[in-house]
């Protein structure tokens, strides 16, 4: 949760409809950003001295128009903007007759900020050809009726023999060299990573994290009842004497890392660090499950941990990043002694992967499109990247010329959460530090910059010059006449 509350105003609306018009007009100013959690109900309802009804009846009055998602036993959420990255004032919208009487925007508002909010939060993959593509496949599928029949039936839990293999030849891009009887097709990665921990762990068992790491494990950890912990990472990535010196103290059960442009940070891993942290693993029995998910935007990724790991190495991937995040396609790769144990959790989860979408991955891994599609994705990347070095020349932060976020610490007096509301103010969205930490510790005075969430590059280089200027500026600006 970001603190943000409602104020009720005297007013005749039912105090219901007062309180989700107020969460709307939050949501469609920045205020409130996609993901971002509401109050539960009761902590809600006693800041606003109203019964909890009213609060459960305001939040499903936003759900209803499309504003927020509830997620049964864990709250109300931000919903995500709608596909062109603009959100429609549902709620709190004046009506056709009395628009025409409102003031204008002031003139020194900002444009960018009155018509959209640029998204430089959300990691998303830059548009390419995986449309005209997913409907040229759904034609050639829909003419072989045997195969579209097959695909309706209930399928093995871990995925058909054809989709297994498929998943072989996409983890191989990324050096895992395995059978396809050690590959398991899933929902997306972060259903595979929910499916291993749920294998590999039990409710009170520590897993380590690098201190800032993907957001993702902090709630499934939370669901599970699981220990997490966060190991000291510096410009390189994770320090191998920090996590020997934790695995000391806490005796952990699993180490959950991104090593290759890591997220958010941009680091890779250098093979002697590498060599170290497996030899950790190995020696404190530790299970490495490792976030594979960046690395297919390279085209020679380092050898993955889990090479140096035959009997600790568990690795999650999926098209989302590089291909199509809305495919839900993912795969794990698992000793053998561990592929049982997950297909159970899988079968016991959603019984299976979609079927449709497992041959539609299949089909563009094996016939080659996925090179076409993720060389066009370099490609967007590397424009995007060289937008970036453009607009913030002169301002120091970290990146790798694959990556499609940088890394952007803050100059003193800027603090993150300052600087990013700042930036919601003047239509732009960023990922501070704080989404990344794991457990307790401090974050740093750092943001998140994803180049694919502006849908064009001219409105990445809109927000980018916004943030530019905001940096120049300094918080002093925020208060000048």
């Amino acid at each position: 949760m970001n603190g943000w509350l409602p104020t009720l105003s005297r007013s005749s609306d039912p105090k219901y409809r007062a309180i989700a018009d107020a969460y709307a007009q939050a949501i469609n100013g920045g205020q409130m950003l996609p993901g971002e959690k509401l109050p539960a109900h009761r902590l809600l309802a006693r800041k606003l001295n109203v019964t909890t009804g009213t609060v459960s009846r305001a939040y499903g009055e936003l759900e209803r128009c499309g504003m927020v998602v509830a997620r049964v036993g864990d709250g109300t959420y931000v919903a995500e903007p709608d596909a062109d990255g603009t959100r429609l004032p549902r709620l709190a919208r004046p009506e056709p007759e009395r628009a025409a009487s409102l003031p204008a925007a002031s003139p020194g508002a900002s444009a960018l900020a009155a018509m959209r909010h640029v998204d430089l939060g959300q990691n998303v993959p830059m548009p390419t050809d995986e449309a005209a593509l997913l409907a040229q496949t759904l034609r050639n599928l829909s003419a072989d009726e045997r195969l579209a029949g097959e695909l309706l039936l209930y399928q093995p839990e871990g995925g058909r023999r054809s989709h297994r293999e498929a998943g072989a030849r996409w983890l191989a891009r990324m050096g895992c060299a395995v059978p396809a009887e050690r590959v398991l097709v899933t929902q997306g990665a972060q259903h595979g990573l929910a499916c291993v921990l749920r294998a590999v762990l039990r409710p009170g068992d520590t897993i380590f994290a690098e201190a800032l790491s993907y957001p993702g494990i902090v709630a499934l950890a939370r669901q599970l009842r699981l220990n997490l912990v966060g190991v000291e990472i510096d410009d390189e990535g994770i320090v191998p004497a920090a996590l020997e010196r934790a695995c000391d103290v806490l005796a952990p059960r699993a180490l959950f890392c991104v090593p290759t442009l890591h997220n958010p940070t941009t680091a890779t891993l250098s093979e002697a660090r590498r060599a170290a942290v497996a030899e950790i693993a190995v020696r404190h029995n530790l299970v490495v499950i490792e976030d594979l998910v960046p690395a297919a935007l390279l085209g020679a990724p380092p050898a993955p941990l889990a090479a140096r790991l035959p009997e600790h190495g568990i690795v999650i991937s999926s098209l989302s990043k590089a291909v199509a995040p809305g495919l839900r396609i993912g795969y794990v790769q698992a000793p053998q002694d561990w592929v049982g144990k997950i297909l159970a959790v899988i079968r016991s989860d959603c019984w299976m992967t979609s079927p449709l979408a497992a041959e539609i991955a299949a089909r563009w891994i094996v016939d080659g499109e996925i090179d076409r599609l993720i060389e066009q994705q370099r490609a967007q990347v590397r424009v995007r990247q060289a937008i970036a070095a453009e607009v913030l020349a002169g301002w120091m932060y970290r990146t790798d010329p694959a990556s499609p976020h940088l890394w952007l610490p803050l100059a003193e007096p800027w603090r993150a959460a300052e600087f990013s509301a700042a930036l919601r103010q003047a239509g732009v969205l960023v990922k501070t530090a704080d989404s990344f930490v794991i457990g307790r510790g401090s974050a740093p005075h750092a943001v998140r910059l994803s180049l694919g969430g502006a849908r064009t590059h001219d409105a990445l280089r809109e927000g980018l010059e916004v943030l530019a200027r905001t940096l120049r500026n300094g918080p002093e600006g925020l208060y000048s006449a």
